[in-house]
């Protein structure tokens, strides 16, 4: 574990240095071995996939960081009001974009004492820390640099009440029982008297999905075939850009989207950083890069249930969109 400490009141722990290209290199193995086919999710992630992300969430089509943004704005005072939140830590926070409503809110009331952003990516961590620092004078902030499936068990002791933020339908992005298993370390974070906010996009139409994961300027299919690029520079591939084409399709067996490349022929990719593993795709074969699970009211509530919280509060914007759900651990009752 690396720690820097850029201010008095910034540090930041980067867990990331031990054994990580490593661990990357593995999860990809693994998720050519599956059935389907699959991709880590930070295979999009590169600074150019970021950029590319960031630039969809301000699409007209793609609705979910403008709705959950549009919860937080309305309901931050009130949820820090009921909570009695001194510190927040958000999962995948970036540069804390959605969860400064929360941050103003807790300053407001007086109870801000300390942020801890955890991303795999340091520069977002960093920039963050900084900013909110210098805009909010006397608060501590404590980054994590790590990945969820390694790292969740590794975060600083709370310094407060604490509100645990898992925001931007993430959830979604696991399967059911990577589900479960999340919810279930999340509820292990929290104490008594901390409280879960958990994002997650809600059933609705699947064309309105769909169109939020397969725009009209083609921007989201360049996100997915970005996959492709960091392979071939991280791990030594040599795909063939051209050679797969970009889809996102509704499941309504599973009630989500798939999103993933399919390969316009038959083919063999080879991974030199891999020992020079090679890897049949057959034409029309997909590998899956993403899915994004859509839930309802009742889904929602189960799975929370079964991973030990109670459903508090559950918000949503005023399409009915998604939803913000604020969760307390069964003991609290």
């Amino acid at each position: 574990m690396t720690t820097s400490t850029a201010a008095p009141d910034i540090r930041v722990d980067d867990l990331l240095d031990e054994g990580g290209s490593d661990s990357m290199a593995e999860n990809v193995r693994a998720g050519l071995a599956a059935e389907p086919k699959q991709l880590p999710p930070w295979c999009l992630y590169d600074e150019r996939g970021s950029a590319l992300f960031d630039r969809i969430t301000e699409l007209p089509e793609y609705y979910p960081t403008r709705c959950e943004r549009a919860i937080l704005n309305r309901y931050a005072p009130e949820i820090v009001a009921s909570t009695g939140a001194e510190e927040l830590l958000e999962l995948g926070s970036g540069v804390a974009s959605k969860t400064r409503a929360l941050l103003y809110a807790m300053a407001g009331a007086g109870t801000l004492r300390r942020y801890v952003p955890f991303d795999v990516d340091a520069t977002v961590v960093e920039r963050s820390a900084e900013e909110l620092t210098t805009l909010y004078p006397g608060l501590a902030v404590h980054g994590v640099v790590g990945d969820f499936e390694r790292h969740i068990e590794d975060l600083p002791e709370p310094a407060g009440r604490r509100l645990v933020a898992f925001l931007g339908g993430t959830i979604g992005n696991l399967g059911p029982p990577e589900r479960a298993e999340m919810l279930a370390r999340l509820r292990s974070l929290l104490r008594p008297d901390d409280r879960l906010l958990l994002g997650a996009d809600l059933v609705k139409d699947p064309s309105v999905i769909v169109a939020a994961y397969d725009d009209s300027r083609g921007m989201t299919r360049t996100f997915t075939a970005n996959a492709l690029r960091v392979l071939n520079r991280e791990l030594g591939a040599d795909f063939e850009l051209d050679a797969f084409e970009p889809f996102a399709r509704w499941d309504e067996a599973h009630q989500r989207v798939e999103l993933g490349l399919l390969a316009r022929s038959a083919q063999r990719v080879r991974f030199a950083g891999l020992d020079g593993l090679e890897v049949a795709f057959a034409a029309g074969e997909k590998l899956l890069t993403e899915i994004s699970s859509k839930f309802t009211r009742a889904r929602l509530e189960h799975e929370l249930v079964e991973a030990g919280f109670r459903l508090e509060r559950l918000l949503s914007d005023e399409d009915d969109l998604f939803s913000v759900s604020v969760a307390v651990p069964e003991e609290a009752r």
